[in-house]
């Protein structure tokens, strides 16, 4: 893809999420999500084949429909309170409308299954923008509206995506369907703190996005997009075996790592509002992610797979490819432990 024609279209992503962040009329959340969703069709195309095709038809059809789903939410909620202000849904029938449109664009239970077979079929730099950008905008729509959620409603799609995101993990190979599950997994804890503290789930956000960027630089790194392409990754980038060895296990929220603050800080809040068979279920159903991480890791820094003699000195050759901002992703993913009592004042 030419430089001009890719600043002009992350250009216009970036744009969309802009308009929707600062947006408080229903009609120019509907646009932004619209710039959005159009202008990142391209970035999924970007090595056309017939796979990414079929990625990117499977994306923009959900998508569309989400939005379609979304508009009829809004005209609802239009003819019941004659206004277009994001703030205003109290009918349940347009904050119930709304809220399934935007898990649909989410990828939430039981709207998940295109984000496996989407991400499956793009590059490893475009699975990134869909696994990490795009939730940003559709985030914060529930953010606003939270007051006015069923929280019952959200309560059975986080544990229905949670179930989702564990399970359907397990017995992958594939880089990028593993971190679709686990995107799909982390959503599931997102919207299960909405209803009780929103703030919370954009430190969630946050915190997953860091790890979720450092995870696809490192595979980006190596070009790995299969387990067994990982398990050859100690001959050569050997210090990279134990990066990928902590990111993972930070994906899967195992103390001392920085993925253990917003699950840590989630069943707090679940236990404190009376949820606690919720929170029970959510953490039973995280070891599931868990085990598959280990398993990765297990396959990158544990074993020494055969290899033949040709590419044994494979690590003394430098690396071209250029990563940036990997370094603080990889401290800030890790090690943010300590700065938990400052996060529970913030947030």
């Amino acid at each position: 893809m030419k430089p001009l024609v890719l600043t002009t279209i992350m250009t216009t992503i970036i744009s969309g999420t802009i308009v929707v962040l600062m947006s408080s009329h229903w009609l120019t959340v509907w646009i932004g999500f619209e710039m959005n969703m159009l202008a990142i069709i391209p970035i999924l195309m970007k090595k056309f084949n017939p796979r990414a095709m079929e990625a990117s038809t499977k994306y923009f059809l959900t998508q569309a429909t989400a939005s379609m789903l979304l508009m009829l939410g809004i005209i609802i909620n239009l003819l019941l309170t004659g206004q277009w202000t994001v703030l205003n849904t109290p009918n349940p029938i347009t904050s119930n409308t709304m809220t399934m449109a935007l898990a649909m664009k989410l990828g939430l239970s039981p709207f998940h299954f295109w984000v496996p077979e989407v991400t499956q079929g793009i590059p490893l730099s475009s699975g990134m923008i869909l696994l990490t950008w795009q939730k940003i905008a559709h985030l914060s729509i529930l953010y606003q509206i939270s007051p006015s959620i069923n929280p019952n409603l959200l309560m059975i799609m986080a544990a229905m995506s949670v179930l989702a995101g564990g399970w359907g993990g397990l017995n992958q190979t594939q880089l990028r369907k593993i971190l679709a599950y686990s995107s799909i997994a982390h959503m599931g804890w997102m919207i299960a703190v909405t209803t009780y503290n929103p703030t919370l789930m954009l430190l969630n956000l946050t915190i997953y996005t860091m790890m979720t960027l450092g995870a696809f630089m490192l595979f980006t790194l190596n070009s790995s997009t299969t387990t067994l392409s990982l398990s050859h990754m100690w001959n050569k980038l050997p210090l990279t075996t134990s990066l990928v060895l902590m990111i993972m296990l930070s994906l899967g929220g195992l103390p001392p790592l920085s993925g253990f603050i917003p699950k840590w800080m989630i069943i707090h809040e679940l236990t404190k509002n009376d949820m606690i068979i919720a929170a029970m279920f959510m953490v039973m159903t995280a070891l599931l992610n868990l085990y598959f991480y280990m398993r990765l890791t297990y396959a990158t820094a544990l074993t020494m797979f055969p290899s033949t003699n040709t590419i044994k000195m494979k690590w003394q050759f430098e690396n071209t490819k250029n990563i940036i901002l990997l370094s603080p992703l990889i401290v800030t993913s890790t090690m943010l432990l300590p700065l938990t009592p400052m996060m529970t004042t913030l947030f």
